[in-house]
This record gives structure tokens, C-alpha cells and sequence, in this order.
């Protein structure tokens, strides 16, 4: 990695505060375990394979939080460029456009600029895994039963992320030396998420033609 682009990443531009997993816990051992395998040099397919012995549910929240503190920084390198003036619609290109849905405010799909839509999409993510009850951080406490649930739709909805980084700002990652760094996250989210059947296929229509470029 370039200094300049060590020293983007390093600021930690990120929206909110990056959630850490507690030295001691299984979950940070599941979390050095997945880090290793990747600073080994291991194939990304490999890389996300299930360790013999684990559980699914741990595996996959290391990955969601992983997924989310690296996307929200990729996100943050290029937010200067990402307005309302610049994206006043939340979308990957002529065909696709993304609306907002929570519980509170946006009870329906609602049109949002790019901006505004990572914002409360960051934040909802941050809710949903500092919650101890759906993402469990001691050890023997059970995940809900709608844990796997959730984990899809927050990947799906970090997916959007890189659907809007690639398509329309993807000369300002060129342009700052981090092509090689985005790419390699988006391929090893890419092969999780297809590992484990976590987002549906429709998702991923998009990127179809540069992932399988890239990834197969």
C-alpha cells in the first residue's frame, strides 16, 4: 500500500467509532484467527472458509463487524467527493436505485441522496451490532434466532456501498492509490457472502459483470 493511501486508511475516516472485539473472548480469537489467514496470504476462497470446529453464527458476526468497520472506512476516503449536489439519489448506475426503510423514521422506501442514505445506514448497522441481543459478545450466550437475519440484511445493505463506490466513484479511489485495497476487500466480501449464501443473487446483479471479471 502507498504511504499517501496508508495514511488515507490510517486516519480513520470513518462516520462512527469502530466496534473491537474484547481480547480474551472467543470472538477476538475467531477475529485473529480470520485476520491470520488473510496476512498469510491465503486464497480469499479459502480465507473464508468455516475454521473446523467453529460455529457459523461466530464466524459470520467477526465478519459483519470486520465488513462494516472496512467499508465504512473505504466509504469515508471518498466522502468528500459523495454530495448531495454530486449524488442526489442513493443508486449504482442508470438501472439501480436504492430507497431508505427503518423502523422509525422511514417507515416506507424513501428516496434519499447518496450521503444521507450511508449516514443512517452506517448508523443503523452501529445499532445492530452493539446490541447485545443480537450480536452476543460473551461467550455461551446464545445468538437470537434472528441473528442470520439481520447479519443478510446488513451485508446486502453494505453491499449498496460498494455498488455506489465502484460505479460512480471509482476515479476518485484510482486517483488516490486504492484500487489495489478496495478491490481485494470487495473480493473477499464477495466470496463470504457467496460462501455462505448471504445475500441473494438479485443483490449482486450490479457488479455482475466486473465480479466476474474479478472473481471467478
Amino acid at each position: 500500500m502507498s504511504m499517501a493511501l496508508k495514511q488515507v486508511f490510517n486516519k480513520d475516516r470513518t462516520f462512527r467509532p469502530k466496534r473491537k472485539f474484547e481480547p480474551g473472548t472467543q470472538r477476538f480469537e475467531l477475529h485473529k484467527k480470520a485476520q491470520a489467514s488473510l496476512n498469510a496470504g491465503l486464497d480469499l476462497k479459502q480465507a473464508v472458509q468455516l475454521p473446523h470446529g467453529e460455529d457459523l453464527n461466530d464466524w459470520v458476526a467477526v465478519h459483519v463487524v470486520d465488513f462494516f468497520n472496512r467499508i465504512n472506512l473505504i466509504y469515508g476516503t471518498i466522502s468528500d467527493s459523495c454530495t448531495d449536489q454530486t449524488c442526489p439519489v442513493m443508486s449504482g448506475g442508470p438501472k439501480y436505485e436504492y430507497r431508505w426503510q427503518d423502523e422509525q423514521k422511514y417507515k416506507k422506501p424513501t428516496a434519499l441522496s447518496a450521503p444521507k442514505y450511508m449516514s443512517l445506514l452506517m448508523e443503523w448497522i452501529e445499532v445492530q451490532i452493539n446490541n447485545e441481543q443480537i450480536f452476543p459478545t460473551n461467550v455461551g450466550t446464545p445468538f437470537p434466532k434472528t441473528f442470520m437475519q439481520v447479519a443478510k440484511k446488513i451485508l446486502s445493505r453494505l453491499f449498496r456501498v460498494f455498488v455506489h463506490v465502484y460505479i460512480h466513484h471509482f476515479d476518485r479511489v484510482s486517483q488516490m492509490g486504492a484500487e489495489a485495497h478496495v478491490n481485494t476487500c470487495y473480493k473477499h466480501f464477495y466470496y463470504f457472502v457467496t460462501e455462505f449464501s448471504l445475500i441473494d443473487h438479485k443483490e449482486l446483479e450490479p457488479l455482475k459483470e466486473m465480479t466476474a471479471r474479478m472473481c471467478h
